[in-house]
């Protein structure tokens, strides 16, 4: 059994800090569970671009606000407290900050191996050996 507390990884190297984010990667593909648990706070009035070509993604919103558009298509869909959106076609999108910082739970799969940021195309790249869904 695993049992971990996210506020234990603070200061880790398993905290990935950036401009736009914070997110504290709890299960990763060390893990073996066969995808990752993260959880990250939006920064407020941030934009960030974020295409998942390797990745499924889905997203937990439980504090704050925010806003994630989809670029295929322009479609605007307002975050907060309760709110779950899923990357189901590998969506190239925007995720924007609101007026609070927002606070989501992010499951990936494949997992992420915890040191990923995302390159000049929003994408996380893939592990060697992994199969993308």
């Amino acid at each position: 059994m695993i049992v971990r507390n996210v506020n234990e990884i603070e200061g880790t190297v398993d905290e990935i800090i950036t401009a736009n984010w914070t997110s504290r990667r709890v299960l990763l593909a060390r893990d073996g569970m066969g995808f990752s648990f993260h959880e990250t706070v939006i920064l407020p009035g941030t934009e960030t671009h974020i295409h998942y070509r390797n990745h499924l993604e889905a997203v937990w919103c439980i504090e704050g606000d925010g806003e994630v558009e989809t670029i295929a298509d322009g479609r605007k869909y307002t975050l907060g407290p309760g709110v779950v959106y899923a990357l189901d076609d590998h969506d190239e999108h925007w995720l924007r900050g609101g007026r609070e910082p927002l606070r989501v739970i992010c499951v990936f799969n494949p997992p992420l191996t915890g040191r990923e940021v995302h390159d000049a195309r929003g994408v996380y790249p893939l592990p060697a050996g992994a199969e993308h869904g």
